[in-house]
């Protein structure tokens, strides 16, 4: 089994590669920063670059008709944004909104494909992080159409609370409500409650995890089911704290 290291401020995909086929990809990779609310690529266009998230992550979000749109994958430093290219596909399936400003590694699109053709290692870690993804797209689907508010919220916080690799965070109520596609209301009551238990607090637009045992308890199953899938493929012997 593919063992994936726990390595703050790197990407963990990158980093589980043996040393001459890490080294060889990292001089390969351009450093970006990338900013708050980017669009790094829109659903139907082709996908110019891969990035590995070291220090920001990605929301992928599926738009639908009225102009909304839904979240259906969170991408930080244990992944990498645009996978479907494995699979000869050079179409962005998602939007790729930036959700948390920082740095990543960026990698032409070309020069990716010719990097998996010459890395096997390369390979089989992106294959198991493909099936992660597909497990957890599923898992969404899910949770989108059976837990109420608040449990999907308390999900999404731990999600997010994994991947800013920090206990406060800035997030709207509005952007809340677009991305999980309920009504603004819906996510001011829910976030009310989590308030009220005393496990998060709000203000002005950032949120402080408080207390993430009882965050978790007030999480639908599907926050348990992803990180140990992840675990399982991937993360063996990651701390708990990473990925959901």
């Amino acid at each position: 089994m593919l063992c994936i290291p726990a390595v703050p401020a790197a990407n963990r995909l990158l980093a589980s590669l043996p040393r001459a086929d890490h080294q060889h990809l990292l001089r390969r990779c351009e450093a970006v920063e990338l900013v708050f609310a980017e669009v790094l690529y829109l659903a139907g266009e082709r996908i110019p670059h891969v990035y590995f998230p070291t220090g920001s992550f990605i929301s992928l979000v599926t738009p639908v008709e009225n102009g909304g749109g839904l979240e259906v994958g969170l991408i930080g430093n244990e992944g990498m944004l645009g996978i479907t290219l494995m699979l000869g596909v050079d179409i962005a399936p998602f939007q790729a909104l930036v959700q948390g400003a920082g740095p990543a590694l960026r990698l032409p699109a070309t020069q990716f494909l010719a990097e998996l053709e010459r890395s096997p290692a390369l390979q089989m870690a992106l294959k198991r992080y493909l099936y992660v993804s597909m497990r957890q797209l599923a898992q969404t689907a899910a949770c989108n159409r059976f837990h109420v508010v608040e449990a999907r919220l308390a999900r999404w916080l731990l999600k997010t609370h994994d991947r800013a690799h920090a206990d406060t965070f800035h997030v709207t109520h509005m952007f809340l409500a677009y991305i999980m596609g309920v009504r603004r209301v819906g996510i001011t009551k829910a976030a009310l409650s989590l308030q009220q238990q005393k496990l998060i607090s709000y203000r002005r637009g950032d949120v402080t995890i408080l207390d993430r045992a009882g965050l978790e308890a007030a999480a639908c199953g599907c926050y348990r089911i992803e990180k140990e899938t992840y675990e399982r493929i991937l993360a063996c012997g990651a701390p708990e704290s990473i990925t959901g």
